[in-house]
């Protein structure tokens, strides 16, 4: 008995959790559903609904709820004034006008659950989003290749070959990642815009992954260490050489780390911002999915329902991530190993 309670309480516990990560994504999806309409009236549903309306004679009326003889009907409001309102059933139009004294803005509206996809559409459309898509995609394949090569050759280096001082180049190399990137960004921008020119570019934002990235070799030095060096000694009696035995035996045994390692690029990559609107804001044609969203919600005339739609483009990372959460758990699981 003692032990299903406790593990009831447990499961509400985590249940409670998952509610409250998720409730922000929630949100964010209801609202990118819901209609304009919706957030100018305070009687709304929270959920994506649409109001309801009556058609006569080529004009569309809204239906409210209207409190008449100790009863809530629902008729439609056909004329109105200051102190009192005139409805029509929906139900019985022929019945004629019905009418009601009151302040009918004090009337709720008849709501439907209904979901819209139209601000999706005036997003996509107003805010260029299939050229940022197509160029945040076109800097994260080159900026992935790039990466991928460099990191991969560092870590074989660090984990198969015996380098003077290698171990204090290794803790060098990690130390970096200690960094901010606020403290660099001053004299690269220097470099970039200054002796290099390529203010305007997508260079700042696709050169600099071609040199490795600290954590990326990092995962992959540990995956590799993993790896018994019994194969690498085989191959080599069989007259491999190291670049054979990268690609025939070390890479084939870790691709969960390298799939780990293009994951976590690519979610850089398509959020990446700073670097984007410090480079790329005098170009509006190359500019990234990100600092596009951010741009366009700075906009004064931008409705909040289209913030929420430019929010949940941002969550294709994490749809990537879930579909591929196999091989990220599982490098996980072995770079955290003791080597």
């Amino acid at each position: 008995m003692w032990q299903f309670t406790g593990s009831a309480i447990i499961n509400l516990v985590i249940f409670a959790i998952l509610a409250a990560y998720l409730s922000p994504l929630v949100y964010m999806v209801a609202t990118a559903l819901k209609e304009k309409k919706q957030f100018s009236d305070s009687s709304a549903p929270l959920y994506p609904a649409q109001q309801v309306e009556f058609e006569l004679e080529g004009k569309r009326y809204p239906v409210m709820l209207v409190p008449i003889d100790d009863e809530i009907r629902e008729l439609a409001m056909v004329n109105r004034s200051r102190i009192d309102a005139e409805f029509i059933d929906p139900a019985n139009p022929e019945a004629g006008l019905i009418h009601w004294e009151g302040n009918w803005r004090q009337l709720k509206h008849v709501y439907i659950p209904k979901a819209t996809f139209d601000n999706f559409t005036t997003l996509w459309v107003n805010a260029k989003f299939p050229l940022t898509v197509k160029n945040t995609l076109i800097i994260a394949i080159i900026s992935e290749v790039g990466v991928l090569l460099a990191s991969i050759a560092v870590a074989y280096g660090f984990s198969r070959f015996r380098i003077p001082g290698g171990k204090w180049l290794f803790l060098l190399l990690i130390a970096t990642i200690l960094i901010p990137q606020s403290i660099t960004l001053v004299p690269t921008y220097f470099v970039y815009v200054r002796v290099f020119e390529w203010n305007g570019t997508w260079f700042p934002l696709i050169v600099p992954h071609f040199f490795g990235n600290a954590i990326y070799i990092f995962l992959l030095r540990q995956n590799f260490k993993s790896i018994p060096r019994d194969l690498d000694e085989a191959a080599m009696l069989d007259g491999a050489g190291p670049l054979r035995i990268l690609f025939s035996i070390i890479l084939p045994q870790s691709i969960p780390a390298v799939a780990t390692v293009a994951l976590l690029h690519f979610f850089y990559t398509w959020n990446e911002l700073r670097l984007a609107s410090l480079y790329l804001g005098i170009v509006p044609n190359l500019r990234t999915v990100s600092f596009n969203v951010q741009t366009y919600q700075t906009l004064a005339f931008t409705p909040e329902t289209l913030q929420a739609g430019a929010l949940l483009v941002m969550i294709v990372p994490v749809l990537v991530l879930f579909v591929f959460q196999r091989f990220f758990m599982q490098d996980m699981v072995v770079t955290g190993m003791e080597k």
